[in-house]
């Protein structure tokens, strides 16, 4: 079949020409056109060294003469090329951002191959030299780079620290012994253990501590170990590699401990890690190193660690369920929070603080207690501390319609009430005469435990695996108590 006139153009290009045909005559054409349209162009051999350059490129880079610049390493005449890249990988660079001085020149990056394949150089082009040409590619990145800001401005916020040490309400002895205590663990960078029961405020004096400290600026990453299912909590703590599990992100996963990183990590619940990993964690602790799940490489940390347990250690450390070298590592200093029922003097100031805070939370008016109310809390032994505190004053504040609530208001929110007559003091079936000065019960109790101790080591004449034989405690929670007392 003939073919028409006016399928044939000056270069012989036939329609159903052969590939073969194609290259030999497209491939000059298309090289001529892209250095006549881009603002310069540079080749460089397989060992990177510039093969030629033509004068548009020259000029714009200040060469008088293109030809002194042959043979030179291409980082010589552009020090932030990356032709040798393309080079050394055969993999071309389709757009990249190259600077040069003040200026910044959009360019494309290709490899050179001969007929066989083989790779024998670069080419690099500038196709502007001026980002305007790209303005709403780079407008998208701007709002895109505006929009990470003020996301990475939110996470942190959110991982700064609320509370003060002056937050843990109360000026009883107990109270403000614990406040001096915390005040002076934030001057140290020691690893601090918070020791009470649930609902005595260990985070919030964690948080305090961190606020207090010189890491202060730095992340407060807080954690509840007991509220990890225990097959993630490897990964949830020291992170994960790309692909570490199947189900798992393609792209690494920072963990607890990479995100604290230059701040405090609170391990609330540290009693319940699992044995298997307790050996990583004290390797973490003691190294200020972590290796991600899934990976053979370790990284560097900046982070100091404040754990907070209500269960007792020593009597887990006996029992074989946590590691004892652990256990040491996190009893550097120790801080024991008292429970409600050792302060009770503190209770009319923190209902108070309590009450105000629901109010503003729930915008409606403070609730305010009438005197046998507020006898009747202070009667309650409180094995929720203050969160069941908070829980009872929330539900007082939701029923209340108006005016101060009383007893008989009260009385129905709490479970098994104990009356305000039957006060530890006023049960006893024998009166006893008053002290002439009547100490804080904290204080009583903690000069009771102190002699106590005193007793069984004289009766043991010092041996202490005995004396705390005698008096029924573990061997290490013998050495807490007689850290704690100054013995």
């Amino acid at each position: 079949m003939p073919i028409a006139s006016e399928d044939l153009d000056q270069h012989g290009l036939i329609i159903g020409v052969s590939p073969e045909r194609f290259r030999e005559v497209a491939m000059p054409l298309l090289f001529d056109h892209l250095d006549a349209q881009c603002e310069g162009t540079i080749a460089v051999n397989r060992q990177a060294r510039i093969v030629w350059i033509n004068d548009k490129y020259a000029a714009k880079v200040g060469i008088t003469d293109p030809r002194s610049v042959l043979g030179k390493e291409i980082e010589e005449v552009l020090p932030a090329s990356r032709l040798r890249e393309v080079v050394q990988s055969g993999q071309p660079s389709m757009l990249d951002l190259m600077a040069f001085g003040d200026e910044h020149f959009v360019v494309t990056r290709i490899p050179l191959r001969d007929a066989d394949g083989t790779l024998v150089g670069a080419l690099g082009f500038v196709l502007f030299d001026r980002a305007r040409h790209l303005q709403p590619l780079m407008a998208k990145y701007n709002q895109l780079q505006t929009q990470l800001a003020a996301t990475q401005r939110e996470l942190a916020k959110a991982r700064r620290a609320r509370y003060t040490i002056a937050g843990f309400i109360g000026t009883s002895a107990a109270a403000s012994e614990v406040k001096r205590q915390a005040r002076r663990a934030a001057q140290l960078d020691a690893t601090v253990l918070l020791r009470g029961e649930t609902g005595t405020g260990k985070e919030l004096l964690a948080q305090g501590i961190h606020n207090l400290s010189l890491r202060a600026n730095g992340p407060f990453v807080a954690v509840n170990v007991a509220a990890i299912p225990e097959s993630l909590v490897e990964a949830e703590l020291f992170g994960t590699a790309p692909g570490a599990f199947t189900g798992a992100e393609r792209r690494a996963r920072a963990g607890k401990f990479e995100l604290a990183d230059g701040g405090t990590l609170f391990l609330d619940e540290i009693g319940d890690l699992p044995l298997p990993l307790q050996a990583k964690m004290l390797r973490v602790l003691q190294e200020q190193e972590v290796e991600p799940l899934g990976s053979n490489q370790v990284k560097a940390l900046n982070v100091r660690v404040i754990a907070a347990t209500h269960v007792d250690l020593e009597a887990k450390v006996a029992a074989g369920q946590f590691r004892e070298d652990l256990y040491y590592r996190l009893n550097v200093l120790t801080l024991r929070l008292p429970p409600l029922r050792e302060r009770r003097e503190d209770l009319p100031a923190l209902i108070e603080h309590l009450l105000d805070d629901i109010a503003n939370r729930s915008s409606q008016p403070p609730l305010e207690l009438a005197d046998d109310a507020l006898q009747l809390l202070q009667a309650q032994p409180w094995p929720g501390n203050v969160r069941e505190l908070r829980n009872l004053l929330e539900r007082a504040q939701m029923s209340s319609d108006s005016g101060p609530l009383g007893t008989r208001a009260i009385r129905p929110l709490l479970v098994d009430p104990v009356p305000a007559a039957s006060a530890p003091a006023a049960a006893l079936a024998t009166p006893v005469e008053p002290p002439r000065e009547v100490r804080p019960l904290s204080e009583s109790l903690a000069a009771a435990e102190r002699q106590a101790i005193l007793a069984a080591l004289a009766a043991c004449n010092g041996n202490r695996t005995q004396a705390a034989e005698r008096l029924g405690i573990a061997r290490a929670s013998l050495y807490n108590k007689l850290q704690v007392h100054g013995l």
